[in-house]
């Protein structure tokens, strides 16, 4: 295990020292601290001006806004710090020579899927002083661990699927432009999966109506009586929710604790939480709408109703991602293995 490690610690170490010495990182750090930054100040100047309650929930949101901000230019930079990795070095003709040395096929992909998650996190780290800003202000802290694991490990599985599809695929520009399709798929593409799902899933609705027959001199309703029924189409959310699971804002956000003390969610984690979790609730197929108290038909779903009777998705969508990653690096893995240590002794390949 320990000769392992070493070799992954070498293949590292060179891969980290390549990034390191070229100036394109540098800009895009600085480049990303700037915007992060213009975004604190904006958000600090609008939550400030229209949440009242308290700096507890304005610094919830700005906390929130700064996460998926990251998740955001992360998953869009990842792939073109991972995608190139290993055929990137065969087009330049070191791959070869890092093959017949004593490193191993599987130490050459960790190394490379290690180095290439650094380098994505390194875009947190950049982040860092805004995201204490926004601390301070009187974020959970159960919230500020579970988001920003989250988001280290999604980071991670970009990385992983970037660094094992240029393991796959021999020119670098098709496996970084896959990799962004990968990504795409499961940012953009799992939305739109949704969407097409609810146009099909759908369920017929009856409302039965009651209207006044009798009105005082005040307008008000005297006597009600059933005037009939109407019929409806209820879109069924409940039956395609699973596919937003594997999508990594929906999953970070499931995957933060609810706080269950409000109402009403008061960040973007409770936000899209709120949606995801609704979306599980089947609708009222039988309503009644009675034009003499005021009810229309359209029942509400209360915040913590909604958490407390619905389940949480994030862990499969994780399985999921977490899924995908292996399968792109194991095969790396088998793509880059040599023959030279199965053959016997005195034997060449033909």
């Amino acid at each position: 295990m320990s000769d392992f490690l070493n070799g992954v610690g070498v293949v590292f170490s060179l891969e980290m020292r390549q990034r390191v010495r070229g100036t394109a990182w540098y800009i895009m750090l600085a480049v990303f601290f700037v915007l992060i930054f213009l975004v604190t100040g904006i958000l600090t100047a609008v939550l400030q001006g229209t949440i009242s309650d308290s700096d507890e929930r304005a610094g919830a949101s700005a906390f929130s806004t700064i996460i998926y901000f990251v998740l955001l230019l992360g998953t869009l930079v990842a792939p073109a710090l991972s995608g190139n990795a290993i055929n990137g070095d065969r087009d330049d003709g070191t791959l070869a020579t890092l093959q017949v040395t004593l490193v191993s096929h599987w130490q050459i992909v960790v190394g490379k899927f290690l180095a290439a998650w650094v380098t994505a996190l390194a875009f947190l780290v950049a982040a860092l002083p805004f995201l204490v800003f926004t601390i301070v202000r009187g974020v959970a802290p159960l919230t500020i661990l579970v988001s920003v694991l989250v988001l280290a490990l999604e980071l991670g599985v970009v990385a992983a699927i970037g660094v094992g599809l240029s393991g796959l695929i021999v020119r670098p520009l098709f496996s970084i432009v896959l990799t962004y399709l990968v990504v795409a798929v499961l940012s953009l593409g799992t939305l739109i999966a949704f969407g097409l799902g609810d146009l099909v899933n759908q369920s017929p609705t009856v409302t039965k109506v009651y209207s006044s027959t009798a009105v005082g001199d005040d307008g008000t309703a005297l006597e009600c009586a059933y005037t009939g029924e109407e019929t409806g189409t209820a879109v069924r959310f409940d039956r395609v929710w699973g596919l937003l699971v594997a999508n990594p804002y929906v999953l970070l956000a499931d995957a933060v604790p609810a706080d269950r003390s409000q109402a009403y969610p008061s960040d973007l984690f409770g936000i899209i939480k709120f949606g995801e979790r609704s979306a599980q609730l089947p609708p009222k197929l039988t309503l009644t709408q009675n034009e003499c108290t005021g009810d229309y038909g359209a029942p509400q779903v209360s915040y913590r109703k909604a958490i407390d009777s619905t389940v949480p998705g994030w862990l499969v969508g994780l399985i999921i991602q977490l899924a995908l990653a292996g399968a792109a690096l194991g095969g790396a893995g088998l793509r880059l293995r040599t023959p030279a240590g199965r053959l016997a002794k005195g034997s060449r390949i033909a």
